[in-house]
């Protein structure tokens, strides 16, 4: 089955939205199976987006107009994209940059794969940055630290909710005050410890 995503910036932009829409119906997406947000793509609370992963089953595929319309950042889609195929759920995008990724193909697949490298490259260097700030301070006499967001109740509270398929993330995420890619550092989409959670259920 496939299933559509669209998104604008701007509740007033209908025009954009309508030129996806159009897209993503010529494609062969029934009209009932796109979801739709109106949101700036930097926002953690997208229901649209939410309820389109949740609706995606094994063999469908989900078509988006252009790749900005999906992932906060390429860190952000990448993650999206593994999570579907892990699922057994394949990637469209239909036109601009990114128009070669589709995962239902080997060259499309090999595409993404050239997306997910630049994503690891580009965490990697984010993370030697850090470690060499960590160094560059401790050398000045400051040690630093990372005071987590959640206790342990609150990891294993955010473990057995997400295990439930019916759990809206946006709540949770209410409920714990925190957003969306920090939950996400603790526990994955099915309740799997992250190293985070990890961290602090370790801690002493």
């Amino acid at each position: 089955m496939l299933i559509g995503y669209a998104r604008v910036s701007k509740s007033d932009g209908s025009q954009v939205l309508d030129l996806q829409n159009d897209a993503l119906a010529a494609y062969g997406v029934s009209s009932d199976k796109i979801y739709i947000d109106q949101a700036s793509g930097k926002k953690d609370d997208r229901p649209g987006l939410e309820n389109c992963l949740k609706a995606l089953r094994e063999g469908d595929v989900l078509v988006v107009w252009k790749l900005d319309r999906l992932g906060r950042d390429l860190q952000h889609l990448v993650n999206i994209v593994q999570d579907l195929e892990k699922k057994g759920i394949s990637f469209k995008v239909l036109t601009g940059q990114g128009a070669d990724i589709d995962t239902t193909t080997a060259s499309g697949k090999l595409v993404f794969g050239i997306f997910a490298a630049l994503a690891e490259y580009e965490r990697e260097l984010i993370r030697e940055r850090t470690i060499a700030g960590v160094k560059a301070a401790r050398a000045r006499g400051r040690v630093g630290g990372r005071k987590f967001k959640l206790t342990k109740a609150q990891v294993r509270l955010a473990q057995a909710a997400m295990q439930n398929r019916d759990t809206s993330v946006s709540e949770l995420c209410r409920e714990l005050n925190i957003t969306k890619p920090a939950l996400y550092s603790y526990v994955g989409p099915s309740g799997e410890l992250r190293e985070n959670g990890r961290r602090v259920l370790e801690a002493k």
